[in-house]
């Protein structure tokens, strides 16, 4: 008799930049999408600088006609979805710091990783913080109440090993073609956009058309 297919259940990859709004609409998501499917998500930050310069593209909000525009479209999409949001200033900024951070913990303990990021997120479009500088990711780490040690995640961050390991995040990420945040991918189909989120919720209860 001939085999039925099981569907696959590999992890959702959701590739965000932590200076990115729409990143972090679809954070406060796509956990719960994925769990609907019984499937995981894998959260990768990303630096949208280098995904800019492969795509000959550049922030929203610098973007003659688009800026404005695409301010009213954050606020106004963060209370469609009933998200807590405050235009952080300065927009956008540096998140290497972030990014390191989160893969130095990843490595060790998956869901506080996750934790943080969502921790850094607020931080900087809810309380208006500014993440860029390595001891306000160290301060918001070590408030997670986690057993983040912070004299470690400090010298972390300016530990070269995880300077590349940031580095080869991103260029596997260029190497698939992910040009901006948040972008999934589910079973080698990519996505693009936090208003992509219904679309994806369709595709993966029916397998894609």
């Amino acid at each position: 008799m001939p085999t039925t297919r099981q569907p696959s259940k590999q992890p959702i990859d959701f590739y965000f930049d932590f200076s990115s709004p729409y990143g972090y609409l679809a954070a406060t998501e796509i956990d719960a999408l994925a769990a609907e499917h019984g499937r995981e998500v894998a959260w990768r930050p990303i630096l949208l600088g280098p995904a800019f310069k492969a795509s000959g593209n550049a922030p929203l909000i610098g973007q003659p006609l688009k800026g404005e525009y695409s301010i009213r479209d954050f606020k106004r999409s963060a209370k469609f979805l009933k998200v807590p949001f405050n235009m952080p200033a300065p927009f956008p900024i540096a998140t290497q710091n972030a990014a390191r951070a989160f893969y130095w913990l990843h490595d060790t303990n998956p869901l506080q990783a996750k934790a943080l990021a969502m921790a850094l997120f607020k931080t900087y479009f809810v309380d208006g913080c500014d993440i860029t500088a390595s001891e306000v990711v160290v301060e918001v780490a070590t408030t997670l109440r986690v057993g983040i040690d912070r004299d470690e995640l400090g010298a972390a961050l300016a530990n070269q090993a995880v300077k590349e390991r940031l580095k080869r995040e991103v260029e596997a990420s260029l190497a698939i073609g992910v040009f901006g945040s948040p972008y999934f991918v589910i079973d080698g189909e990519p996505f693009w956009g936090s208003d992509r989120l219904e679309q994806m919720d369709a595709w993966l209860g029916t397998g894609g058309w």
